[in-house]
């Protein structure tokens, strides 16, 4: 394998195998072994288990970006809310059933205390809560919002969408037995209204 190569595929286990036994349960041995390459080998490309991490959380929070503002780049500044919060919650549901992975390993994470959670929730949760902020704000003084805590009504927003993601991620179904475009235009109108 060529060394970038190599490292994405160390990148890759690792996220298996951190969110299997977490940060603190998931040793060099094991990530060496679910690589399919000796420690040594490990410490060339992550001289510690923090550096690995510390690469799994920048990746994810670039691949995160990126699919932010390509998702919501083109309505951040218009005026069309169905479609703005539509697309989020699909942003959102995409992320989580394509990645549940990760989403059980920033849990560990958090349960942990570890660091690098708070690293994450910095590069990438709040750049997404700043996002609906702004946009909210915006849209209230141009008259289409009532007048309330922005920052409230993002985390009403939010915390509505990522609760069904993490249920689904978590759980399975077993409440809602709807497909994805419904239940978000309910949650979407349940929100606009």
């Amino acid at each position: 394998m060529k060394c970038g190569e190599r490292r994405e595929a160390i990148v890759s286990a690792a996220v298996r195998l951190f969110a299997e036994k977490g940060f603190r349960g998931a040793t060099t041995r094991e990530l060496a072994t679910a690589v399919g390459v000796t420690e040594p080998v490990l410490y060339q490309h992550f001289r510690t288990k923090r550096e690995l991490y510390d690469a799994i959380v920048e990746s994810k929070a670039r691949e995160g970006n990126a699919s932010l503002e390509a998702a919501l780049g083109p309505h951040i500044q218009g005026r069309d809310d169905w479609l703005f919060f539509t697309r989020l919650a699909e942003l959102i549901l995409e992320r989580h059933e394509r990645d549940p992975e990760f989403v059980r390993l920033l849990l560990f994470s958090a349960l942990e205390r570890h660091e690098l959670a708070e690293l994450f929730y910095e590069r990438q949760v709040m750049a997404l809560y700043d996002m609906v902020i702004r946009y909210v704000k915006r849209r209230m003084r141009e008259g289409a919002f009532r007048r309330m805590d922005a920052r409230v009504a993002a985390r009403a927003y939010l915390g509505m969408i990522s609760h069904h993601a993490l249920v689904q991620v978590l759980f399975g179904e077993r409440i809602l037995k709807t497909g994805r475009k419904p239940l978000i235009a309910a949650m979407v109108g349940t929100f606009l209204e």
